[in-house]
């Protein structure tokens, strides 16, 4: 079976394909194509059968002559525009995540939870071919939903991934033996709940990096480390992206940003009995007692959650697209590979 390092988004559009289509105001449509397939606006019809053939890039008319631009969607497109069952880590923050927990080539890597799968991906690319990644997931239906985004991206289901149902806490041991599993990435409620057992399936040297939307839950996590002597002293941050606009001599700031979404925090697993050098620090509000965590973290930190109804619909959606993208990958390997 083909693997992720051999799937290229190139080549002519093949029914199955997704295509973002670019129309009148830089208006965006995301599409499957199919051979009977339309596109209705209130600018008239394009037809799918018009794009298929053509290279990445094309631009083609509906039946009113308003022209639309076709290519296929980035990873960042893609990821902003797919089905969601659950938030997804935005691309910046994806892209983020790669660069500081160190996500190679041949990486063995462990996720939790998978939501959406806008992360599984970044992390796909970046393991190749020889590399693994196992993500968890408490909610089936959110893994459904993540399974299908995954394959309409690639094509295939990767080899180098597995989708657990469980609780990380009460798998991962039965995964990975100690000391085997190179990166975890945890974007989950309460990532210190996890960390003892993150701590025995990390290798020396390598790295956990959680995700959290609040600065209650970054303190938490931060301090929860550091009282298992396990790891190194943690760093956290954020990301935020600014976009310009530049035309002529008019060139400025956008008026929107896209500021926070979530806190990174990383730290390395230590050798086993190793004792890191202690940090010295002034003496401040960073002395604190059991009392004072649990005001600082109230126990209903808020969760967003999305209905059931709307989660069936979402679980069609990603189906229905990964059902496209078998069409076109079954089109690649049987059809002619010139243009």
């Amino acid at each position: 079976m083909t693997t992720t390092s051999t799937q290229r988004p190139s080549g002519p559009f093949r029914e199955g394909d997704r295509v973002q289509l670019t129309g009148p105001k830089g208006r965006l449509h995301t599409v499957t194509l199919r051979e009977d397939g339309e596109l209705h606006t209130h600018q008239g019809v394009l037809r799918h059968r018009d794009l298929i053939g053509l290279p990445d890039g094309s631009v083609v008319a509906n039946s009113s002559g308003h022209d639309y631009l076709a290519l296929r969607p980035l990873l960042r497109d893609f990821a902003m525009s797919m089905p969601r069952g659950a938030a997804i880590v935005y691309p910046k923050d994806a892209a983020q995540i790669v660069m500081q927990a160190d996500i190679f080539p041949g990486a063995v890597v462990v996720e939790a939870g998978v939501g959406s799968g806008a992360l599984s991906l970044s992390l796909l690319r970046a393991i190749g071919s020889a590399g693994r990644l196992v993500s968890f997931e408490r909610r089936e239906d959110f893994a459904q939903v993540a399974r299908g985004n995954v394959e309409t991206f690639f094509g295939i289901t990767p080899e180098t991934w597995d989708v657990v149902v469980g609780d990380l806490v009460d798998s991962l041991p039965g995964e990975f033996p100690a000391g085997t599993v190179d990166r975890v990435v945890l974007d989950m409620l309460a990532p210190w709940e996890c960390m003892d057992v993150v701590a025995d399936a990390l290798t020396p040297g390598g790295v956990v990096l959680c995700y959290v939307a609040t600065a209650t839950q970054l303190s938490r996590v931060a301090e929860y480390i550091r009282s298992t002597g396990l790891f190194t002293d943690p760093e956290a941050s954020e990301t935020m992206v600014r976009g310009w606009h530049v035309e002529g001599l008019a060139v400025r700031p956008d008026h929107r940003m896209v500021a926070h979404t979530g806190f990174l925090l990383t730290a390395r697993r230590l050798a086993p009995g190793a004792v890191a050098p202690s940090v010295k620090r002034r003496a401040s509000k960073s002395s604190y007692g059991d009392a004072d965590v649990e005001a600082w973290t109230p126990g209903a930190v808020g969760d967003r959650e999305i209905n059931d109804k709307n989660l069936r619909k979402r679980a069609r959606e990603a189906a229905k697209a990964a059902e496209g993208a078998r069409l076109a990958a079954g089109s690649r390997e049987s059809g002619p590979t010139t243009e």
